[in-house]
């Protein structure tokens, strides 16, 4: 099991490709509401918790790459939605695993109502839990459950 940064009480709210257009790309699919409003939502979950978020969204695999790198000793859990990334990106998988850090993985649309290409995420295996087709109110969910699951001590 993945172990928090000790003494971190910050979640990293992680973001892949196409994100950055949440509320304007197809949103007969993925709602109106935009990356920002989901943030929000996750802020004020944690807030009320006494937890802090950073929030990084990237089109890049790399940039992704090297940001979870850099939640390690920071961050003490990783709410992530990766977008395509999380059914093609073994480099994203391994990342994730290098780190250590508990992973609950979200998805606004359900994933699994849609092609089948996109029914397989190498990102699920890594996770503590799965959250698909809650819309960004999944953003929440996954930082109330990581508040509330990781140490009090943490």
């Amino acid at each position: 099991m993945n172990a928090p940064a000790e003494g971190s009480r910050t979640l990293l709210i992680l973001n892949g490709p196409n994100l950055n257009l949440l509320g304007t790309r197809e949103p007969e699919v993925y709602g109106e509401a935009t990356l920002e409003d989901a943030i929000e939502l996750a802020s004020a979950a944690a807030e009320r918790a006494g937890w802090t978020i950073e929030s990084f969204q990237s089109n890049s695999e790399g940039a992704l790459i090297d940001r979870i790198h850099a939640a390690r000793g920071n961050a003490a859990g990783i709410v992530a939605n990766l977008g395509a990334y999380s059914h093609t990106s073994l480099a994203i998988a391994d990342a994730l695993a290098a780190v250590n850090i508990p992973v609950v993985e979200v998805h606004v649309s359900n994933v699994f109502a849609r092609e089948g290409f996109r029914h397989h995420s190498y990102i699920s295996a890594l996770a503590r839990t799965v959250i698909v087709g809650a819309g960004i109110d999944g953003y929440r969910l996954a930082t109330e459950h990581l508040t509330r699951s990781l140490p009090s001590t943490v």
